[in-house]
């Protein structure tokens, strides 16, 4: 299997320069990944693409967005992988109400035994492996920002104490894209966390002919395990230790560089409000080296970054007001940006 990725790497044009122990891991990691996209593709139909950019975003250490209309199966999909992976899950229904203490936790007092009382910490639902935070956006922004810490820092602070989350730890927020009245836009800070937007669309006609054969009938497959926690965290290591050729390089900074305004062709980024930061290009190299790893190659090309560019990049760019009145989109300036690649 890794003789065999390291000819599609070649061929892809990637150099290959790995040492014994990489070839070792990558050997694991490979089948590991082979068995957990089929047992995921076991309740999920139609969406491998979406299967696979989830499983990017959590191979590369990061947290991601799903973003598509009621019924598309992005609950189920969050859950499978939980349970595909081997991870502990827990989700949090998002709404008005919501405060920042029924995701992180409180602290309550407590009386011993001999009547001295004392405070004690009671962990919420972000002390997960993997947390789904479910219409994310309906939540007001004090209690979205609670999230803010959790996500880049991987700990949390209450009452002036702080909390490790445990490791791995991913989110992967859904929101709808139709309905947005008594909903809060999520801030460009926390949009800047997901790794990647992954958009959700319809099944096609014999996908959905599937979804309905095999989802209402007496007997629904469930998902079993195929990784451990332990497994997923090895694999993110690799993932980091995956070389990046020079050319992918140049790509990736050409790319991100030319979604800011002020740099690159005046015709695209007159229409840009603002742009990515570094940490787009810092999420485009570990995502384009993840999906390699999915894909069953040892090192990332070209072609990775021109898939990627959407997902890592829609959420953080913004058009000016003039550009959205002339019908410009995120997604056509981003295509037009991908065409430059070449």
């Amino acid at each position: 299997m890794v003789a065999q990725a390291r000819a599609q790497s070649q061929e892809a044009g990637a150099p290959i320069n790995l040492d014994d122990g990489v070839v070792e891991a990558a050997e694991a990691a490979l089948a590991a990944i082979g068995a957990a996209r089929d047992e995921i593709g076991q309740v999920i139909f139609g969406q491998q693409k979406v299967v696979d950019l989830s499983l990017v975003t959590l191979l590369a250490g990061g947290h991601g967005l799903l973003v598509g209309v009621p019924g598309l199966a992005k609950t189920k999909l969050v859950e499978a992988m939980g349970t595909v992976l081997g991870l502990s899950a827990r989700r949090v229904q998002f709404t008005p109400d919501l405060m920042p203490s029924d995701i992180l936790g409180s602290e309550v007092l407590d009386e011993s035994a001999d009547g001295k009382r004392h405070f004690r910490f009671i962990r919420g639902p972000v002390f997960a492996q993997l947390l789904m935070a479910d219409e994310i956006n309906r939540a007001s922004p004090r209690t979205q920002s609670a999230l803010l810490q959790a996500m880049q820092e991987h700990h949390v602070t209450v009452a002036g104490e702080s909390h490790d989350l445990p490791a791995p730890f991913h989110v992967l927020a859904t929101q709808n894209p139709i309905e947005q009245e008594g909903t809060y836009p999520l801030p460009e800070a926390q949009l800047d966390r997901f790794l990647l937007q992954i958009d959700v669309d319809y099944p096609d006609r014999e996908a959905e002919r599937r979804i309905l054969l095999e989802t209402t009938g007496v007997a629904e497959h469930k998902p079993v395990q195929a990784m451990t926690a332990e497994t997923l965290m090895s694999t993110q290591r690799l993932v980091r230790r995956l070389p990046v050729g020079e050319a992918v390089v140049d790509a990736i900074l050409d790319l991100v560089r030319s979604a800011r305004p002020g740099d690159g062709d005046k015709a695209v980024t007159d229409k840009l409000a603002w742009g990515p930061g570094p940490r787009a290009s810092q999420a485009l190299t570990l995502a384009a080296r993840a999906r390699a790893l999915v894909e069953g190659r040892l090192a990332p090309s070209i072609d990775d970054v021109a898939a990627l560019a959407a997902p890592v990049l829609k959420h953080r760019i913004a058009l000016t007001f003039a550009a959205r009145a002339d019908g410009e989109t995120v997604e056509s300036v981003v295509a037009r940006l991908v065409e430059r690649l070449g």
